[in-house]
């Protein structure tokens, strides 16, 4: 029989009620101290802190954040685009992939299937601060042929928690 310690990082655990829960809690609100999280799952601070840290650990929670207003930061245009590239070759996504992620406006890159070889997720303070960004900066990187930009006029779902 493994212990914890000696079993393979990789391998998914099969997660108990209370791991789900403790999951979930921490997805709703990062900020629970160990005392509030062990209290709602009903087990003890001991259990609830050993619980939790094998969670991070073992990669189940990737990080816990504050989510930022993006309005009260002057970023409140939040716009996607889809970017294609001039060849689909693992040298031109790696070159694409290796450029934006050192775009500190881009939230999120997705290589995806499809029309579009990527879809970006940027949040700005306003059109024409986009504008500047697509003119001296997306269109310039690596490998890029076509974008089109969608400006999102409502966001009605935004940073769901996962369901599991």
């Amino acid at each position: 029989m493994l212990l914890l310690a000696e079993r393979d990082p990789f391998v998914p655990v099969e997660l108990s009620r209370v791991d789900r829960r403790l999951l979930r809690l921490l997805q709703s609100n990062g900020r629970l101290t160990n005392a509030e999280l062990a209290k709602k799952v009903n087990v003890s601070p001991a259990t609830c802190h050993r619980r939790t840290q094998r969670l991070f650990q073992e990669g189940y929670v990737r990080a816990v954040r504050a989510m930022v207003a993006p309005e009260r930061v002057e970023r409140g245009t939040l716009v996607v685009v889809g970017v294609v590239l001039d060849r689909s070759t693992p040298e031109s996504f790696g070159a694409f992939e290796a450029s934006i992620r050192k775009l500190p406006f881009i939230l999120d890159c997705h290589l995806v299937a499809g029309d579009f070889d990527y879809f970006l997720k940027v949040r700005v303070r306003d059109i024409a601060d986009f504008n500047r960004l697509h003119g001296e900066q997306l269109i310039a990187l690596p490998g890029v042929r076509q974008t089109r930009t969608f400006f999102v006029m409502k966001e009605v779902i935004d940073n769901a928690p996962l369901e599991f």
